[in-house]
Parts: structure tokens; sequence; C-alpha cells
């Protein structure tokens, strides 16, 4: 039964001309076999401190760490895999796929024609941000079926290209996208499907940390490319605009700093409190303005009784103005006390 098989084998035997068959490529020693190339390769371009500075960004927000699960196209990103089961993802690929999706992202002539879509909470802040700096269309939430298929929907729409943060949450658009032929650039994981995506970026698309940087560094990268912002100059906006925000969070950070601002307000015009068992505070002493006495050291007026005549109303003289008129002069009221007998009627000097 194993002589078909061997002449089976034997078919596929190299033709040699003049010498022994040579050996294939697994058989040669390490020295003679040829050296991959470079993850870096394409990346020439980029000063290598910069390179090592967001090589240091990606480890710090989680970038490599995938999941436990591994789909089989995901298979040719993944490094090593590590004791408790978790994937970790080769950095230097998933470097080189961003700024592949940068230069594809760069050939679009309007910016408005790039859709970037997120359903999930944690890159909707990440998508409006780099929306609001690259000029694309957002999409965040949820996702209204037909808007690129159906042309009688009120949001419908025509892009040139198609920005994805999970190709599992946001199954929809990638599948209208490949009826429409739109091509689709998604951030993948180890457990993402592959499927209708034609450029996979790996990376952790679970994090918040790490969805925001990879928006950060594509919206950088595309910058540069179209000669917005400098290479030589670090971008003035940072990372952490990206970042999702817990609302919870916001609004008691918001409680606190509206709280410190009373606080030093108080603090600012408080007078000091006096204790029950403490010695009364004296009030400060008013000093004197222009050497004039103090107001407490004028004499006292003399009071008077309630029942004491009215003084009489000075009479003021008119001015040297033609217009004015003489001031008539007010009668003195009667002196009379409280208990004196009202006049009676035709006894004043007018009646009513």
């Amino acid at each position: 039964g194993t002589r078909p098989l061997v002449r089976w084998r034997s078919c596929f035997r190299p033709l040699v001309i003049g010498g022994a068959a040579p050996r294939s490529s697994t058989s040669l020693p390490s020295q003679a076999r040829p050296f991959p190339p470079r993850a870096m390769a394409t990346a020439a371009y980029i000063p290598e401190e910069q390179r090592r500075h967001d090589f240091q960004m990606m480890l710090a927000c989680s970038t490599h760490l995938g999941t436990r699960n591994l789909d089989f196209q995901m298979t040719r990103y993944v490094w090593k895999r590590k004791p408790d089961g978790i994937n970790i993802i080769n950095l230097g690929k998933t470097y080189e796929k961003l700024l592949l999706a940068a230069r594809i992202v760069v050939a679009i002539e309007n910016p408005a024609d790039v859709c970037v879509i997120s359903a999930r909470p944690y890159g909707q802040r990440s998508i409006l941000k780099y929306a609001q700096y690259t000029g694309a269309t957002p999409i965040a939430g949820r996702y209204t079926p037909g808007m690129f298929t159906n042309q009688i929907t009120k949001k419908f729409m025509e892009p040139r290209i198609l920005v994805v943060t999970d190709p599992r949450t946001d199954h929809q658009p990638i599948a209208e996208a490949a009826y429409m032929n739109i091509p689709v650039i998604a951030f993948c994981d180890t457990d993402s499907p592959c499927k209708n995506v034609d450029v996979a970026i790996p990376a952790n698309n679970k994090g918040k940390q790490s969805i925001g940087l990879l928006y950060w560094m594509l919206a950088r990268e595309v910058l540069r490319l179209r000669g917005t912002i400098s290479r030589a100059q670090p971008w003035d906006v940072v990372v952490d605009l990206f970042f999702y925000r817990d609302p919870e969070e916001v609004e008691r950070e918001e409680k606190e700093a509206a709280a410190l601002r009373e606080a030093q307000a108080a603090e600012g015009v408080a007078a000091p409190i006096q204790q029950w068992d403490e010695a009364p505070i004296a009030p400060p002493a008013m000093p004197a303005v222009g050497g004039a006495e103090q107001w407490a050291d004028a004499a006292p007026v003399a009071p008077t009784e309630w029942n004491a005549a009215a003084q009489p109303v000075p009479v003021v003289e008119a001015g040297d103005n033609w217009d004015s008129q003489p001031t008539p002069a007010l009668q003195q009221p009667q002196t009379g006390g409280w208990d004196a007998p009202a006049p009676m009627p035709g006894q004043g000097g007018g009646g009513w």
C-alpha cells in the first residue's frame, strides 16, 4: 500500500541537471538562511527616538495584550503566549499597520469621506476627537442599519473608506461596506473576526487607554503626512484627550472642584469665629483720615423729646438765575402736644 505513495512523492522531486538536488531553505544551516525582513522596514523615515517613545507608550497602555482566544487569521500577528493563556501581540506589526492605514487615509482627497465608527462606549470619545482633528465623519453609538445601502434613509452616506474600532461589535457596517465595495480598516484583537476586513491593525481593542492611544497615533500620522504638523516637533495635543472618561467620575470631579472653589472663597471673606469660652474679640480701631478726630470723640448730641416743638425750616433764597422762582416759606407747625384739641371745621385757614 505504500508503493503508490512513493511514486506520488517521486513525481515532485526537482529535476537536477549536472549535480545534486539543492536542499530546501528549511534544511539550510542557520547562517545560510535568509534573514526575514524587519518589521520596522517601512518606518525607516521615522527617527529612532520617536519610535522608541511610541513603543513605550503602547506598552504603558497595554496595547500588546490580547485575549486568551486566538482567531486563525490573527495567528500571524501573535508573538508569544503567556503561561496564563493571554496572547501577546507583536507591536512591530502593529506599528507597521498603523503607518499603512495612515497612508491609505491620506490618499482620500476629501477628509469627510473617511468614516470612523465605534459602537462601544470606550471608543466614542476617541473617534470624536479623531474626527475633530482630521475632518473625518464620526458615527458614535448605535449604527442604523442601511446607512450605506438604503438610499431612502435620512442618514444615508457613501464614504470612501471605513475605520472600525471593533469588528465584532461593528459587524453591521462592515457587512454593508462589503456590499458597497468600501475598504475597511479595523483594530483587531486576537479573537476578532477578520471577515471583510481589508487592513487589520493588531492591537488591544478592549482597553480604553489602548483605543485612545491608537486613534491618537493614527491622527498624528495622518496630519504629519498631510503636512499639517511637523515631524520634527511633538504634537501639542496630549493623548489624554482621546481617553474615555466615566460620566460619574467627571461629575464627581466637578463637584469636588466646585466645593474647593467655595471653600477658598469662604476663607477669603469669613470673620473669625468666637468661641463661648474665649475672651471677647475687640473691634479693630479705625484709622484717622487727614488728621481728623474720631467719630467717637465728637460731642454727643442732646436728645430731643418726642413732643418737643419742631424747628422751623430755613428759607432758601432764590439765586440770580432769570428763570428761578422764589421758594415759598413754609409755615411753622402749631406747637402743641399730642393731647391738644383738634381745630373745629371752619376755624382753620381753608376748608375741605
